[in-house]
Formats: structure tokens, sequence, C-alpha cells
């Protein structure tokens, strides 16, 4: 069964979530920043207080904007809230549109190299 087969149900949701690396904003320090490529995209984040960030990247933002990441999904109904995750989509909403960007490929702190997890 597919990665994508078994998430269908909110027990299979929890399971691939649980399993693939990833990051929850709110576990980060305000003006940490982020570097996430998709498959289609980079985008650059910097971490703001109360859950909010500064995105800019991908063909949305083309400039640093204020956006709220929802969190984290497999393009369906299920949502892992406030979290980015390798594998997943990123969902990111700003003052007039949500954005549902391609899968995570890997997600750098700073100017680290190691992947956050």
């Amino acid at each position: 069964m597919t990665a994508t087969r078994s998430a269908a149900t909110l027990d299979g949701f929890a399971k691939v979530t649980d399993a693939v690396e990833g990051v929850y904003l709110r576990d980060l320090e305000p003006l940490t920043r982020l570097v996430v490529r998709t498959c289609n995209s980079e985008y650059r984040i910097v971490v703001s207080p109360g859950g909010e960030m500064l995105v800019e990247g991908g063909r949305f933002f083309d400039r640093p904007t204020p956006a709220v990441l929802e969190g984290a999904s497999l393009g369906g109904s299920f949502l892992k809230v406030g979290w980015i995750g390798v594998g997943l989509r990123m969902e990111i909403r700003d003052e007039s549109r949500r954005i549902v960007t391609s899968p995570v490929r890997h997600i750098v702190a700073g100017g680290e190299t190691a992947v956050v997890h």
C-alpha cells in the first residue's frame, strides 16, 4: 500500500506524518530563517512571533510577504497544523489567498546544511 493510500484515514495520515522529518514553526525562535525546497520551488521563510512568518519564493511570493503556515498535508483534507514535513505539501495563507505547494524535498535552517527535523 502506498503512503498516500494509507493516509486516506486519520490514523494513516498520523502514521505518515510521524514517520517523516519536519519542524513545527512554534518550536523555532523568532527570526529563525528556513529554506524549504519543494519539488518545484524554493521558499525562504523568516519565523515571526505568534505563528506568523515572512515567506518569499515560488511563483506566488516574489517578495517577502507576511503569511501564516496553516500546516502540512498530502493535498487532501487532513492537515498537520503549523508544521512543515518532508514529502508533504505546505499550506500557506496570506491576506488574500491560500497556497498549496508541491511536496517538500528538504528543510534547511539558516546557513546550516543539516535538515531540520
